[in-house]
Formats: C-alpha cells, structure tokens, sequence
C-alpha cells in the first residue's frame, strides 16, 4: 500500500508542477518517481499472482531490462559510428558512442568484479553502479518528459513566434536543421492567425565567425523567399547562445508588447531544455520542436541532457558524492 501512496503522492504533485508552470525540470523527476512506485506496486502485486505467472513475470522482470540494457549499448555504439561519419569528428558528435561503449565497460566491470571475488573492484563496480543507476535515472526522467511536454497544446493566442537559430551552411545559407525550425515557426504563425490573433515572427541568431551575415537575416530572407510577409519578421542579430536568443528577444518583445505571451520554435530535441531556459530568463512562453533527422536525434539528446545535468551541478555532484560515499561503505565488508 506504502507504494500506491507514494505513486499517488508524485503524480499529484506531477499533475500540480504542469498546471503551475510546464517548463520545471522537476516535474520530470516527480514523474519518473511516480512511475518507480507504480512498477514497486505492481511487482508486489505478483504475490497474489498464480505461481506460474508470477515466475514468468519474474524471468521477464529480470531478463528483459538485460537485453534492453545490451540492445541500447549496441545501438548507442552503431549511431555514434553514424553520427561521426555524417557529422565529422567534433567533440560533442561522440556523445552517443561514447555513452554506448561505456555501457558495455560498466558490464564488463560487473562481469569482472564477480567472477574474481575481489573486494576493491567490488567496491569500484557497486560505487559506480550506484552512480550510473542515478544518472540514468535522470537521463529517463528527462526523455519521458521531453516527450510528453512536446506533445503538450499550445494553449491560447500569442503575440510573437520566436524561431531559434542554429548556425548557417557556407557563412550564408540556411541548412535543413534550421529550413525545419523555420517551416514550423511558419505554420505555428498561421496557426495563430487562424484563431484570430496578430503575432510577428522573430528570427532570432547573430553572427558567428565563420558566417558572413547573422544567422537572423538569413533566417528572414528564407521565408520572405517563399513568400512570407516581411513586415511581420522581427530580427534579433546579437545573440551567440540559446540563453542569448530567449534574453535578447524577450527585450525585443517588452518593448513592443509589454505583458506579451510567445511560442518559441526549434528542434524537437532541444525543446525542453529551450523551456528551461526560458523560464530562467523569464519570457513568457511554451516551446515546440520541428522535426530532426533520426540519426541526429539520439546524440543530441544526450548532448541536452548533459546541458541540463551541469546546469544543477550543486544537486547533482552533492548527489553524486554522498552515493559514492555510501557505496564505498555499503560495499567495504563485502
């Protein structure tokens, strides 16, 4: 019963997060707790299951999550191959395959630790356990979340539609990854027109130092292009970084209409952590993301997590600190 009450509590307090503001990391934990009691209740629940039953669910309880832990290590491992032949070998284009062949270290330190009895490694495995455990744990609330808040309604009318930028191909064109913000800026913009209000657009990117013009000009010259009126683009030029995009833009639109309300375009992986920011920096709108090559996704993913992770460092090192030193402890009379 101490189960169902704890997923009760936590999804209440889930349901009351959303309704107060959507764009809280931790209504993505409140969620994920939840669900952990759920799965505790019903793995109680097997007692009273027929003995049959309750053993196959018991084999699928413990080989399952196994082959699943296997399949995403094989498939982490193939995407980050991909990701670095399609994308060159930037740093934050490994994050894939390094996550997957450090799933497969993890394993072989377990295989390790308890084929050879021997008390350090058994003290390094659980340590480390315990602290994979706990980033995972975060890495599912984050994408479970992620999803649902992408799938959320915009609610009402707005008066501006913010699209961010993401870098130009050849200093001067617009390349698919932002061709897909733009399109979905465009048709979030019809959409308001469409119940009744009057939004502007604002492309919103600077100027890096490999592009000839900033990112926000390109942005407005490709939909002028194809026939979006100009004289509902705003263009904000100065920015370097999403905080920048969400900061600036929100200067933009205090000054044209105070007490204002937005919708924010970019791609469906950077969503949530965009909402996070800009809850941070106080513009007052929801987030929705356009559509990202498959390959792209799962690198990105992780590359947003990892923002997000470092973005409460405090909570999550202290976390991590005080597991290891509770797994050192718990382990030593092993």
């Amino acid at each position: 019963m101490f189960a169902y009450f704890g997923a009760a509590l936590f999804f209440a307090l889930f349901a009351v997060g959303v309704l107060r503001d959507r764009r809280r990391f931790s209504n993505a934990v409140y969620l994920g707790i939840a669900l952990a009691f759920l799965g505790i209740s019903l793995i109680y629940e097997l007692n009273r299951a027929p003995l049959g039953v309750a053993e196959v669910v018991t084999v699928l309880i413990l080989v399952v999550p196994s082959l699943g832990v296997l399949a995403v290590a094989v498939f982490l491992t193939a995407n980050g191959v991909k990701m670095v032949r399609k994308e060159g070998r930037s740093p934050t284009n490994f994050l894939s395959l390094l996550a997957g062949l450090s799933i497969f270290g993890v394993i072989a330190l377990l295989v390790a630790a308890f084929g050879t009895r021997s008390r350090p490694l058994i003290i390094i495995t659980g340590t480390t356990f315990l602290l994979v455990c706990y980033v995972s744990f975060l890495f599912l609330c984050f994408i479970a979340y992620a999803f649902l808040y992408s799938r959320m309604p915009v609610r009402g009318t707005v008066d501006f539609v913010i699209v961010l930028g993401s870098g130009l191909v050849g200093g001067t064109r617009v390349p698919p990854l932002l061709a897909s913000r733009l399109d979905r800026g465009r048709a979030v913009f019809e959409s308001q027109r469409a119940r009744g209000a009057d939004p502007l657009l604002i492309t919103s990117g600077g100027q890096g130092p490999d592009e000839q013009l900033p990112e926000s000009h390109a942005m407005a010259d490709h939909l002028t292009e194809r026939g979006f009126p100009a004289d509902r683009i705003l263009r904000e030029d100065r920015s370097a970084t999403t905080e920048e995009n969400l900061a600036f833009s929100r200067a933009l639109m205090d000054e044209r209409r105070p007490g204002h309300r937005c919708v924010i375009v970019t791609n469906n992986y950077h969503a949530f952590r965009a909402a996070l920011l800009a809850r941070r920096t106080g513009v007052n709108g929801q987030v929705v993301g356009a559509p990202t090559a498959a390959y792209f996704w799962p690198n990105a993913t992780i590359r947003e997590f990892v923002a997000v992770f470092l973005s409460h460092k405090t909570v999550n090192f202290g976390a991590c600190l005080l597991l290891a030193a509770l797994g050192t402890a718990a382990w030593w009379d092993v």
